[in-house]
């Protein structure tokens, strides 16, 4: 396999590097409102409004997480209090990194400029990536593009930010859904999938699959 040679390489943050609690935090905040052997169901409804929720206008991410948690909750014919929408967003700054991740990002960042393209807003981002523990050339969020991913505007600040073709991105990610699909849409023709076992592996839509980052310095020659 020939070695990839990205003039940068682009991440999705939460869940690929950051380990993202969101489920985690729902089990436990609405176990007293949902049976045990539905938690899995209501869990994956309100990961999927949050999708439907980043599809339209930007709008402040605490307003993304609440609409989607009433929306569920609605769904669900459940009670769901302002308080506990907000905690899910103040949470998030406070997660720190899957544990493959620091040491191998580290090593690829002295040869290859890294760079983030996160959902996140600016007042949550920067307190993850001081997780990571690895220099960022670059730290773009939907808060700055005013479009969330999947939506293609949000590549396009980002390679317009970079000042760099499609083609010299090597874009990775945990989650087709989120980043792969747009960012071959995008033309980014190099993606490594993460695959860390929250959506099915998509060969169409990835050129290269790892477990975890550690797999990433063996694909750029490291």
């Amino acid at each position: 396999m020939a070695t990839l040679r990205p003039k940068f390489i682009t991440f999705d943050c939460y869940g690929t590097l950051t380990r993202f609690r969101m489920s985690d935090m729902t089990r436990t905040m609405f176990a007293d409102r949902i049976a045990p052997d539905r938690m899995d169901a209501f869990v994956r409804d309100f990961a999927g409004y949050r999708v439907d929720e980043v599809l339209g206008a930007w709008k402040p991410y605490a307003e993304v997480i609440a609409d989607a948690i009433r929306r569920t909750c609605k769904r669900w014919k459940i009670p769901v209090t302002p308080e506990e929408a907000r905690a899910f967003y103040d949470a998030v700054p406070t997660w720190g990194p899957h544990a493959d991740v620091p040491a191998p990002l580290k090593r690829v960042a002295e040869k290859i400029p890294l760079v983030i393209l996160s959902n996140a807003s600016d007042d949550q981002i920067m307190h993850n990536v001081r997780l990571l523990e690895a220099p960022f050339h670059m730290v773009l969020t939907a808060q700055q593009a005013k479009a969330y991913k999947p939506r293609l505007p949000a590549f396009e600040y980002m390679i317009d930010s970079l000042g760099c073709d499609p083609s010299e991105l090597l874009h990775v990610s945990a989650s087709l859904r989120y980043d792969l699909m747009s960012a071959r849409d995008i033309g980014i023709r190099d993606t490594v999938y993460v695959n860390r076992g929250y959506e099915p592996s998509t060969p169409f839509y990835i050129s290269h699959e790892i477990p975890d980052i550690a797999g990433l310095p063996g694909l750029v020659g490291l």
